[in-house]
């Protein structure tokens, strides 16, 4: 059993259940298999951290789980829903819907203040947090005027949470939200999305490559060669301010 922090809402269902998802990239010969026939399920409200070597099918799996690409084979679930059969127009209305995206790099508007970088998403979809709502949660309840050159790395990417949060997703899906990052502008960041997972519920999924960040999670996939190597689930969870760099 995972130990769980005060005000974690488990649920018991499943987020996701992925049967036999492949990938293939190309045809004959130049053929690349990024994924080789991945079994996983992802509860709702866990905090899952995928670690794995470049390559290792981690991202795209990510991928297929957000909507931006879709399986070769196989069958993946969000809650009810088959991604693997649905249409692009669906797609895009679960995406909008149902899922926020935060990477490595920040993909912020230079010519807009922190709080304009989130209220593009909130113009988007109805239940929206405020910008003000959003930024405060992620802890720059005092930066939201101003611009990303005026911001730190770190606070641009908790900027960029808090964007990705503030249409109250179910699913955060993080591709090395911390790998341009140094260890105490890092952690500020994993504490911020540790922070929307615990009071929002968001089922939340790191791709990292430092492997400490695993301490932080419910649930730790490693990924090798395009497949799930191991799952492995955390007893005792620890504080974003105890991982190690």
């Amino acid at each position: 059993m995972t130990t769980m922090i005060p005000g974690e809402r488990p649920t018991g269902a499943m987020a996701f259940r992925a049967r036999g998802i492949t990938k293939v990239y190309g045809e004959g010969s130049a053929a690349v298999h990024a994924l080789r026939g991945i079994d996983l399920e992802i509860p709702e409200g866990e905090f899952v951290v995928l670690l794995g070597p470049s390559g290792s099918g981690k991202s795209t799996l990510l991928n297929i789980m957000g909507g931006l690409d879709r399986a070769t084979a196989g069958t993946l679930h969000f809650r009810d829903r088959d991604l693997t059969a649905s249409s692009e127009r669906e797609l895009t209305v679960y995406r909008r819907r149902h899922i926020g995206f935060v990477f490595q790099f920040y993909n912020l508007i230079p010519s807009l203040t922190a709080r304009e970088n989130v209220s593009l998403v909130t113009e988007l979809v109805d239940n929206v947090m405020t910008p003000e709502e959003a930024l405060t949660l992620v802890g720059l309840a005092d930066r939201m005027r101003h611009f990303p050159a005026e911001l730190s790395g770190g606070e641009q990417q908790r900027v960029a949470v808090a964007r990705a949060v503030a249409k109250r997703p179910d699913v955060l899906l993080c591709d090395e939200p911390t790998g341009a990052l140094d260890s105490v502008t890092g952690i500020r960041v994993l504490e911020a999305l540790a922070s929307v997972n615990r009071q929002l519920g968001t089922t939340t999924l790191v791709i990292t490559h430092n492997a400490s960040i695993a301490v932080m999670a419910h649930r730790v996939v490693r990924f090798a060669d395009g497949r799930i190597a191991s799952v492995e689930v955390n007893k005792d969870r620890r504080p974003a301010s105890e991982v190690h760099w």
